[in-house]
């Protein structure tokens, strides 16, 4: 486990939250959120994409586009991740990334 790595959240060039690495279930890695004041506005991205859980594949794939589109994900080491998948809900948050984009399909 990689406890104490940090992950942050980007909106342009404004840090809007931090999540504290936790644990991983390849290839998803978890950690606790913390939002920042600039995260307010993208909040409703992620509630929808809560809701979309329960959707079509269109519509998720919609919402992480949506996503991918308003934010960047830095790596503890500072690094910006080239494609990721992001769930945020209240204070807690799962990811996967790579360092070249999903292929598609």
């Amino acid at each position: 486990m990689d406890a104490g790595r940090v992950w942050r959240l980007y909106h342009r060039v404004e840090l809007v939250g931090e999540i504290d690495e936790q644990s991983h279930d390849f290839p998803w890695t978890y950690g606790r959120f913390r939002p920042l004041p600039g995260f307010e506005p993208l909040r409703p991205l992620f509630v929808a994409r809560s809701a979309a859980l329960d959707a079509d594949d269109e519509a998720m794939i919609r919402i992480d586009d949506e996503i991918r589109a308003a934010v960047t994900v830095t790596r503890p080491d500072g690094r910006q991740v080239a494609e990721f998948l992001l769930s945020i809900e209240d204070d807690e948050a799962g990811f996967r990334w790579h360092d070249e984009p999903f292929e598609d399909g």
